[in-house]
């Protein structure tokens, strides 16, 4: 009888391996599919927006200056290369945006700007990378208190497309002065 029964064990042991392993990549493979999505989630909500300007850094951080100047600004550090406004008020923008939405309405709604710009180069010429980040807060009712949600990234975005095209018009001036000046060279 034992020896009957390692002998079927014997022949069926092969088939018993082959369901192990197949139920054992099916459960992996549902696993990884599901943490990638979490990786993928992760990933979205650590994504800064930045970008790489080929400009000098002082005129770079020039136009930071002058594109933040609406805001109410909490630090300037040109040595570090960081700005930060204080919080500012959008509860209007975030309840009209959200308007069209399934979400309810904010009592109060913030946000504060992280502006970080980095000298580095590329090849021998210098270039500068600045990256925006952008903290959103919202109060729902006062029981609650504040809650950071993500944010939306278009103003982001437009701050990094206003700095292009800011530095883009400053080099197209810099350079018709340049042809100014060699041609009052070359007449005089």
């Amino acid at each position: 009888m034992i020896k009957s029964f390692s002998n079927n064990l014997k022949q069926r042991l092969p088939k018993i391996m082959a369901q192990t392993i197949v139920v054992t990549a099916i459960l992996f493979g549902t696993y990884s599919c599901s943490s990638y999505e979490n990786f993928k989630e992760v990933t979205e909500d650590l994504e800064i927006p930045s970008q790489v300007y080929r400009a000098d850094y002082n005129k770079v951080w020039q136009e930071v200056m002058k594109l933040t100047n609406k805001y109410a600004r909490e630090v300037y550090n040109q040595d570090a290369g960081v700005i930060k406004t204080r919080w500012i008020d959008n509860t209007l923008e975030l309840n009209f945006a959200d308007s069209f939405g399934s979400s309810d309405s904010v009592k109060r709604a913030e946000f504060k700007l992280i502006i970080n710009v980095v000298k580095g180069y590329r090849g021998t010429k210098e270039v500068a990378k600045v990256t925006v980040f952008k903290r959103q807060r919202v109060e729902q009712d006062f029981l609650q208190g504040w809650k950071i949600i993500r944010t939306d990234g278009i103003l982001e975005k437009s701050i990094l497309y206003r700095l292009e095209r800011a530095l883009a018009i400053e080099a197209k001036l810099q350079e018709i002065e340049d042809k100014k000046t060699k041609e009052a060279e070359k007449n005089f």
